[in-house]
């Protein structure tokens, strides 16, 4: 399989500025070549890639400290909570793929083309702030792992996280199918990293699978609010964006309706695939949390770096503490980091250009956006003398904005995707789906709307 990346609008002008009236991410759509042949493998396997650029979002950073300390503090108890958020996850991506692969369009294009310009701005100021948000996470999952790994100072790993923006560039340069290849092996080495270490800690499946049915104690104060963390660093909107741009760079005859739906068909298996990995190494930090830490001073795994030194302290892990598990936890924090920056940057791209038409060179995009991100992080590790927990707090809050900004995507969504008009007769949601849909979305906007305000009680 070949793909060729093309020059976009702006380099071919000479300038900086373009307008972007082509396809979602043109340099990339429909590059990536199908083979003709119809066995299911070999038509999953040319499809998959986008699924797993969009699972990097249900496992970045944000995921790690609500995961590993809902462990922690309630045992195999939130489970079930993870399941639930997965299942609303591959329903919410399977929309998002269905959208781009049938209009043609990315959800910001489409929300460009079937609302007006006031409805449509405030859409985008609101997903530019959320992408903000998400690069924020990197920019400090990044720095925390460098500390961590070599002792680089956090304030000299935060600025070198600008820089991360030349291998997104190389990458782009060897092609899209290259970056998926990278994504995949980076989820690989979080997957590894973290199977290993729950093997290690042998946790009481028994009970981890037993919870995966809902239990009344999860509607207790607080073990209802570690549930919401975890749904709300579960299902982040940038991946909307995302999978509704990448799910069209598959190269095939979209006039043919066989063809339509062989992509539609394929690129679900590729999503639901790639989002169970997500959700088993969700359920594998859960599981680490409940296994080493349940029962223990869990107030001292509230950071990156004090779970990476409980990893090895034999009073909170147990026989199984060692340097090896926390260097191998730092690791996959980076890689995760990695692929966050990866993905960030190419919804970046997909905003700018989907809600104001807007073209500019990726170097500009990623630097600009990367910059407005390291600011606010610089600033807090100054005036914090460099401490950690502060970048933590800095990193809640910064999911806590992207719950606020998930309705505000979940809703054009379900909106486009349950419209006759726009998907077709074929492809518009089925009544089911719909009504799962809504309630996703209504149940998850609710939650978000409790987490935001159990986040404003903390400052006043």
């Amino acid at each position: 399989m070949t793909d060729n990346v093309s020059k976009t609008a702006a380099d071919k002008s000479g300038g900086l500025l373009g307008s972007a009236n082509g396809p979602s991410l043109e340099e990339i759509n429909g590059t990536v070549t199908i083979p003709k042949e119809k066995g299911f493998f070999k038509n999953l396997i040319a499809f998959s890639g986008p699924g797993a650029l969009v699972a990097v979002g249900y496992m970045d950073p944000g995921n790690w400290v609500t995961s590993i300390g809902g462990g922690a503090q309630y045992g195999y108890l939130l489970m079930s909570v993870i399941l639930i958020s997965s299942l609303i996850a591959m329903l919410l991506q399977y929309m998002a793929a269905k959208l781009g692969i049938v209009t043609q369009q990315d959800l910001a294009q489409a929300t460009r083309s079937y609302t007006t310009k006031r409805v449509g701005f405030v859409l985008w100021v609101v997903t530019e702030l959320a992408i903000m948000a998400t690069d924020i996470a990197e920019v400090i999952g990044g720095a925390i792992a460098l500390q961590l790994l070599f002792g680089i100072p956090l304030i000299v790993g935060v600025s070198l996280t600008v820089f991360d923006v030349l291998l997104l560039l190389l990458l782009t340069k060897l092609g899209f199918r290259k970056i998926e290849a990278i994504v995949i092996c980076l989820i690989t080495v979080i997957l590894v990293v973290f199977a290993y270490e729950v093997i290690i800690a042998q946790p009481n499946m028994g009970q981890a699978v037993a919870n995966f049915v809902p239990q009344a104690q999860i509607l207790h104060p607080g073990q209802l609010t570690m549930a919401l963390g975890i749904v709300g660093a579960t299902v982040m909107p940038h991946n909307l964006y995302l999978h509704s741009s990448i799910a069209q760079t598959r190269k095939f005859n979209r006039d043919d309706p066989a063809e339509m739906r062989r992509a539609v068909k394929f690129t679900t298996w590729d999503s639901n695939i790639q989002l169970m990995g997500a959700f088993v190494i969700n359920c594998l930090l859960l599981l680490l949390g409940a296994a080493l830490f349940f029962g223990k001073d869990v107030d001292k795994l509230g950071t990156f770096g004090n779970l990476y030194a409980a990893l090895q302290d034999n009073h909170l892990a147990g026989a199984v503490a060692s340097p090896l598990l926390s260097t191998l936890f730092a690791v996959a924090l980076l890689a995760s980091g990695q692929n966050s920056t990866i993905t960030g940057t190419l919804t970046g791209q997909v905003i700018m250009e989907g809600f104001i038409n807007l073209k500019v060179p990726i170097w500009v995009r990623r630097l600009v956006t990367r910059l407005l991100s390291v600011a606010p992080v610089v600033i807090c590790t100054i005036l914090y003398g460099g401490s950690e927990a502060a970048l933590d707090r800095l990193l809640v809050n910064s999911q806590v904005f992207l719950s606020i900004a998930l309705p505000f995507s979940m809703i054009p969504l379900t909106i486009f995707t349950s419209s006759k008009k726009i998907m077709g007769p074929e492809y518009v949601n089925k009544p089911w789906v719909t009504w799962l849909a809504w309630l996703s979305t209504g149940v998850l906007t609710i939650l978000n709307i409790q987490i935001v305000w159990a986040s404003l009680k903390l400052f006043f």
